[in-house]
């Protein structure tokens, strides 16, 4: 008889255990929710730099203002981000138990709450960066990325995600 409180491997437990990766099973069983995260953020920062880099060609096509340009494509990149990252946060790193309609919406609202604080941290960082030192678009996103990274996992981990 299998034991209902053991849970069902997930496709990177499976992926784990695969026989050159054993090795690495205790570190992996030990950080699995920081190194999935870690995994996820960096997936969720393709998603943010392709949208904005998407969105600022097309911006800069039709304004010639840096201010536009880098506070919509932050937008834009930010609510594909966004979306991709509360899916796999969801699913994989915190492995939400939320099943009710009622408590799925709430858990998301939270998440997406907390990305609109860093949001406007990451805005405002593109705004001073980009726009009024004219630092490097991309060094500035990478900078902005890194302390919206850290402050998300923060924010997911302590508020959205909590276990109860």
């Amino acid at each position: 008889m299998e034991n209902n409180t053991q849970k069902k491997p997930d496709i990177f437990d499976k992926i784990m255990s695969w026989r050159f990766l054993k090795g690495f099973q205790p570190f992996y069983a030990k950080n699995k929710e920081m190194l999935l995260y870690l995994f996820f953020g960096v997936l969720t920062t393709v998603v943010s730099f392709i949208t904005a880099g998407l969105s600022k060609i097309f911006l800069e096509m039709i304004t010639s203002s840096s201010g536009i340009v880098a506070t919509v494509s932050t937008v834009i990149s930010w609510i594909c981000a966004v979306t991709f990252a509360y899916i796999t946060n969801r699913i994989w790193v915190f492995e939400s138990n939320v099943t009710k309609a009622g408590a799925v919406f709430a858990e998301a609202l939270s998440f997406y709450g907390g990305r609109v604080f860093t949001l406007f941290v990451e805005m405002g960082m593109m705004w001073v960066g980009y726009s009024l030192l004219s630092f490097n678009y991309w060094a500035t996103k990478i900078i902005a990325n890194v302390v919206v990274l850290i402050l998300n996992y923060i924010i997911s981990k302590l508020i959205v995600f909590k276990k109860k």
